[in-house]
């Protein structure tokens, strides 16, 4: 039997999450709730997706002629999870509902780590949320570092970690938001908070980060600084990144790829719904050991990153995979996700 999954919220990361489930042969997406009649209700209709809309929104879609299904309390009781993609801090505010009908919970990263009983990267600690009533899929940013720790956690022990974030000013439908001719310290204040919230899945890691965003929509771009307790081999490294899942390596060398614009070229020939890149891209010439320390750059698709991340905590809370591996095969088999080496627009090698 398949668990049937809600999804509130149809933005941004909503309406990828929504779309991946669709995609899964052991989840039923029963709808997707929205509180703006737009041209994204009228896509979730448009594709069969039963919409659900607040109780006090009814006639703002009616009087739009969108089909509704009925309320965001209709789409919870036919559920057994929700995910929750509202806008950040918007989240909790629902909490107290989605408890009242008894469904599972998963939050994002724009939600406060005390929302959900853990923080979740499938990388990091997938076995050790089974069963768990609610989980927090925590940020781009923080996944796309994650997905570097964990990895590497598996080599040498890490003494210490610093981090630089480049953080595009906006997502590309963003038409308020960001610097236009500025790079803005983003905070001021230092350390940023994605540090804290690297320890809010892995504790026991002394990391600090700084950010600044730039006047671009394109994607993330981390300049990653780690120091290890013994000498670090930039071969064992490249292998382990090569090897792992939903990392790809790209050689500049080779594809000419050396910036995000040429990057994002590169997943629009490969016909990517959406331009997208779920997997965490880091660019191989710019991994570098010396003695204990190694420094790189990676990028991190602001947009799509978390998705994979999202159906794994499903799988999570209800059970349906018992390991990281196993849901990770079935995640990535039914994304169409990579790893390794990153030869040629068409694909990953």
């Amino acid at each position: 039997m398949k668990v049937k999954i809600a999804v509130n919220g149809y933005g941004t990361i909503g309406k990828r999450v929504a779309d991946a489930i669709l995609k899964q042969p052991d989840m039923e997406l029963i709808g997707v709730a929205k509180a703006k009649p737009d041209y994204a209700a009228l896509r979730a209709v448009s594709l069969g997706i039963p919409l659900y809309v607040p109780k006090d929104k009814l006639s703002m879609f009616q009087e739009k002629g969108i089909t509704v299904a009925g309320t965001i309390e209709d789409m919870l009781s036919k559920a057994d999870v929700v995910v929750d993609a509202l806008p950040g801090g918007k989240g909790v505010s629902m909490k107290q509902l989605y408890d009242e009908y008894g469904v599972k919970q998963i939050y994002q990263g724009g939600e406060k780590a005390s929302v959900a009983e853990r923080s979740f990267s499938t990388l990091c600690n997938y076995e050790e949320t089974l069963g768990a009533n609610s989980l927090r899929v925590v940020s781009c940013n923080t996944t796309g570092l994650l997905r570097l720790l964990c990895t590497l956690r598996r080599l040498y022990t890490i003494e210490s970690v610093r981090v630089t974030l480049i953080r595009r000013a906006a997502d590309p439908k963003e038409v308020k938001k960001g610097p236009v001719n500025a790079i803005k310290l983003n905070p001021p204040k230092l350390p940023s908070h994605h540090g804290e919230d690297v320890k809010t899945v892995i504790g026991d890691i002394d990391i600090m980060t700084a950010a600044v965003a730039v006047p671009t929509t394109l994607m993330h771009v981390h300049q990653v600084n780690i120091r290890f307790s013994e000498r670090a081999s930039r071969d064992k490294i490249i292998d382990a990144l090569t090897t792992t899942p939903r990392i790809i390596v790209v050689n500049t060398s080779l594809t000419g790829i050396q910036s995000t614009a040429e990057l994002s070229e590169a997943l629009r020939d490969t016909g990517r719904p959406r331009s997208d890149m779920p997997e965490l891209a880091i660019f191989e010439e710019s991994v570098t050991t010396q003695g204990k320390e190694l420094m790189l750059f990676q990028a991190v698709h602001q947009e799509s990153i978390v998705t994979p991340e999202n159906i794994d905590a499903i799988r999570a809370v209800t059970r349906l995979a018992a390991t990281s591996d196993e849901t990770i095969r079935i995640t990535d088999e039914t994304l169409g996700l990579k790893k390794g080496l990153y030869f040629i627009a068409g694909g990953v090698g």
